[in-house]
C-alpha cells in the first residue's frame, strides 16, 4: 500500500480520501478549512497537515481535488506547495477540472524536479464519490499512469488513460459539453410535458426505455419534476467548466453553439439566485418564462 497525501476535502475529495483509507493506504489530508480536515481525521483516521507541502512530504502519491486553475497552482507551487517537498519519483494526481493549459504548465514544472504529473478529472458527482464509482479520465505518461491507476481504483468504476498531458482535461470538457446539452433537452421535454398536461413520471417511464434514455434522465427527472435542486453539481461550477470548454474551443477552432447557449441559460439561473442549485435547475428557468 502507498503513502498518499490528499489535498482538498470538498464534496468530492472528502469521500474520495476516505476510500483511500478503506483500501489500506496511509493517508494524510490537507484542507484550507482546518475544521474539515479535523472532521475527516475523526471519521476516517489517518493524519492531517497544515500546508500542502507538509502533507506531501514523503508521499508516494499526492492527489488533489480543489476548485480551479488558481487553486491548483496554490497547492502545487511556492514554499507551501506540494512540489516543494515531493521527492523524485513521486506522482501528483490532479482530480480537479481545470484548463489543459495549467495542466501542461504544472506537468512541466513537476518534471524539473523528477516529480510525475497526471491529470485525472472525474465524473459521477457527489454520489459517485461517496460510493467509489467515479469515472476518471487521465492524461500523462503511460508508465506513470500505470503506477497511479491502482491507487485511483480505490474510488473509480472506470479509469483510463486517454493520452499525453492535458488529454484527461480535454476529455472532461467533452463530458461537460455532452451533459449541458442533455440537461437542457431533458428540461425542455419535462417542461413540454407539464404544459401539455401529461404525467411527467409516466412520460419518463416510457421514453427512458428507448433512445431518449440517459443517466441524467434516470437520476434527475423526479427531483426536476418536484423542483428540488440540491442533489448534484452546482451551477457555479458548471459555468466554470463550460467557460473552460468555450475558451478551449476558441483555441482549437471547435464549434460549440449549443454549449454556448446553455452556458447563458445557466447565467440566467445564477441571476435567479440559483448559483448553488444543481445543474438540473435549467427546468426552473423554463418554468419562470411561463
Amino acid at each position: 500500500m502507498a503513502k498518499v497525501a490528499f489535498l482538498g476535502l470538498g464534496v468530492m475529495g472528502y469521500p474520495m480520501a476516505g476510500h483511500l483509507v478503506k483500501a489500506g493506504h496511509d493517508v494524510t489530508v490537507y484542507n484550507r478549512t482546518v475544521a474539515k480536515a479535523e472532521a475527516w481525521v475523526g471519521e476516517h483516521g489517518g493524519a492531517m497537515a497544515t500546508t500542502p507541502a507538509k502533507a506531501a512530504d514523503g508521499a508516494d502519491f499526492v492527489m488533489a481535488c480543489v476548485g480551479n486553475d488558481d487553486d491548483l497552482r496554490g497547492v502545487c507551487v511556492g514554499a507551501d506547495g506540494a512540489f516543494a517537498t515531493m521527492e523524485s519519483g513521486a506522482v501528483f494526481v490532479d482530480h480537479t477540472t481545470v484548463s489543459a493549459k495549467v495542466t501542461r504548465e504544472l506537468y512541466a514544472m513537476a518534471a524539473q524536479t523528477g516529480v510525475a504529473f497526471v491529470d485525472a478529472p472525474i465524473s459521477g458527482g457527489q454520489a459517485g464519490a461517496e460510493n467509489g464509482v467515479l469515472s476518471v479520465m487521465c492524461g500523462g505518461d503511460a508508465d506513470v499512469y500505470a503506477k497511479a491507476e491502482p491507487v485511483i481504483d480505490a474510488y473509480a468504476r472506470v479509469c483510463r488513460r486517454i493520452g499525453d498531458s492535458g488529454a484527461g482535461q480535454m476529455t472532461k470538457m467533452c463530458n461537460q459539453i455532452a451533459i449541458a446539452g442533455l440537461v437542457q433537452g431533458l428540461s425542455e421535454a419535462l417542461h413540454f410535458a407539464e404544459k401539455a398536461g401529461l404525467d411527467g413520471r409516466a412520460v419518463v417511464e416510457v421514453i427512458s426505455q428507448g433512445a431518449a434514455g440517459s443517466w441524467q434522465m434516470q437520476n434527475r427527472y423526479e427531483t426536476m419534476i418536484d423542483g428540488e435542486f440540491d442533489h448534484g453539481f452546482a451551477v457555479d461550477w458548471m459555468r466554470k467548466d463550460l467557460g473552460i470548454c468555450l475558451d478551449t474551443a476558441d483555441e482549437t477552432g471547435a464549434s460549440l453553439p449549443v454549449t454556448a447557449i446553455v452556458d447563458q441559460f445557466y447565467k440566467d439561473v445564477q441571476n435567479m439566485g440559483g448559483a448553488r442549485w444543481d445543474t438540473s435547475s435549467l427546468i426552473k428557468r423554463l418554468r419562470a418564462l411561463g
